[in-house]
């Protein structure tokens, strides 16, 4: 099992939960991001995704975890399973009110013109609870895993007290200054009740 210094610092979550914003503030605090820059930033994401693509062939190559001791990098929460259990994970597990991570998806495939679930919201958010449940009580149940969940709402209701959580979780040495100001509000576009 890895050490410390070797942990693999993983931000996930559901899609449109802010995994793509605490990407940026870790690496701005100084954890360097782990990213092939394969998917351009747009509309949706105009300070980019850092995304890995090779993430998504975990389960039959894991090699990419070789070069991603003591940096971070995005997982959608389903790829967490096929993490091998030979290595420590921090996970900082990114979560949001569904109905708003719900309606910006939905606005995101409008515009890219591409056809998502066939399901209404409200089956989606069921779905989604269900998800989060379950990727929830296997995190509890994993020995190499460390989890902090962050709550994109309270993120950009107050952002102090979050990058305080997570400055400590992850060891107490990143800039908070930095992580700070990557914190825009003007990117929360889609919010509960609006």
């Amino acid at each position: 099992m890895a050490h410390n210094g070797d942990d693999i610092t993983i931000v996930s979550g559901l899609p449109r939960c802010g995994t793509s914003l605490m990407m940026q503030m870790i690496d701005a605090g100084g954890l360097r991001a782990l990213t092939d820059e394969a998917r351009a930033r747009d509309e949706d994401n105009p300070r980019g995704y850092y995304e890995l693509e090779a993430v998504k062939r975990t389960k039959q190559d894991p090699s990419w975890l070789d070069a991603a001791g003591g940096r971070v990098v995005k997982l959608v929460y389903l790829l967490l399973y096929d993490l091998p259990a030979d290595r420590s994970y921090r996970v900082i597990f990114m979560k949001r009110d569904l109905r708003e991570a719900v309606r910006s998806q939905a606005d995101m495939l409008a515009r890219r013109q591409t056809q998502g679930a066939d399901l209404t919201d409200s089956q989606m958010i069921k779905a989604f609870q269900g998800q989060l449940a379950k990727i929830q009580r296997w995190l509890d149940e994993q020995p190499n895993f460390r989890v902090l969940c962050v709550n994109y709402n309270d993120l950009m209701k107050d952002p102090t007290p979050v990058v305080e959580a997570v400055n400590r979780f992850l060891g107490g040495q990143l800039h908070r200054d930095a992580m700070l100001g990557c914190v825009d509000p003007s990117l929360y576009r889609q919010r509960a009740g609006s």
